[in-house]
């Protein structure tokens, strides 16, 4: 008979280098399955939703909408292959191997990495957008955000293997049991390169921005003589304020409250319970599930593209000629 020892075990043959099990109530377990792979889901289902809209719809290809069109990929990948995984690592017992456990952690790295990066260039693009609109089409074209896009990726491929060399040379060396799937980063080097230099990128280049458009703003209203056009923009500059300084708000707070809890338990080098740890994991990679309401559902033109898809129109010949902007150029 089976001992109550090897029935903990997660390799009972294993007796002396075998994991344990977790001794989480199955319910339990079960409840947090069916929420990360709704969670799951809906990433892959919204991002899905962008990809389909931008590279389907002629009238949507504009340099910023390639840049969404990245982030959306990048998301989408994170949703679909990343989170299942993690939902694995929920159980301290990984059967699927250390080369699967590494691959799986550089595949992880790339996609949440690149993420990031096309943050950091869609601030980039706004910023030279409402700062220096006048240059804007010469300086920001088609051709450059594409490349731009690829050396982002790239460069996240390479960063990744470099940060996981020792890990992909010898799988498995980091792990304290048998079933057991861990890594080892150089903590600074990656918070620095992942965290504080784009979110410090982001926080100024959208500060920046919001102090132009708000300046710009009061400069139009000065010029205003007539007593009642006056009173009527006053209200609608003060209205278009509080709009950016919401919408920007959303981006940076959203975008920290991801990422900052994994990033400063690393910094501490905080040991955390594996509930917590896959908690604050989890969060972090909810940024990709939350990134297109933020950067796509705000845009008119998505809401209609969805209709179009869901509706079944997008089969129709040539309905990639839509004219999806209709509504936006009228207003």
């Amino acid at each position: 008979m089976e001992t109550q020892e090897e029935a903990e075990l997660c390799f009972p043959q294993l007796l002396n280098i075998s994991c344990k099990k977790n001794t989480r109530p199955q319910s339990e377990s079960m409840l947090i399955y069916l929420l990360l792979s709704f969670m799951s889901l809906l990433t892959v289902v919204l991002n899905l939703l962008v990809i389909v809209s931008i590279s389907h719809f002629r009238q949507l290809h504009t340099p910023t909408n390639v840049l969404l069109l990245s982030l959306a990929v990048s998301d989408f990948l994170v949703g679909l292959f990343v989170m299942p995984f993690q939902i694995l690592l929920t159980e301290p017992c990984w059967f699927l191997g250390d080369l699967v456990c590494v691959l799986y952690y550089l595949f992880a790295f790339v996609t949440t990495g690149a993420s990031v990066v096309n943050m950091v260039l869609i601030s980039v693009d706004r910023y030279v957008a409402i700062c220096d609109p006048l240059h804007y089409s010469t300086r920001i074209t088609q051709r450059r955000v594409r490349i731009y896009v690829l050396l982002c990726w790239i460069y996240y491929v390479f960063y990744s293997f470099i940060i996981l060399f020792d890990n992909l040379k010898q799988p498995g060396r980091y792990n304290s049991c048998y079933g057991e799937c861990v890594i080892n980063v150089i903590g600074a080097v990656d918070i620095v390169m992942s965290f504080i230099l784009p979110v410090s990128t982001i926080v100024i280049l959208y500060l920046r921005v919001f102090v132009v458009a708000v300046s710009q703003a009061r400069a139009m209203r000065s010029h205003i003589t007539a007593v009642k056009l006056q009173s009527s923009v006053t209200v609608t500059v003060k209205k278009s304020e509080l709009k950016a300084a919401r919408t920007l708000g959303v981006v940076v707070a959203v975008f920290l409250t991801c990422f900052c809890p994994y990033y400063c338990v690393s910094l501490t080098g905080s040991d955390l319970m594996i509930n917590s740890a896959n908690v604050i994991i989890f969060l972090l990679y909810s940024n990709s599930c939350l990134n297109p309401v933020i950067y796509t559902f705000f845009y008119p033109w998505f809401r209609k593209s969805v209709k179009v898809i869901v509706t079944l129109k997008i089969l129709q010949p040539e309905s990639c000629d839509t004219n999806i902007l209709e509504k936006m150029q009228n207003n």
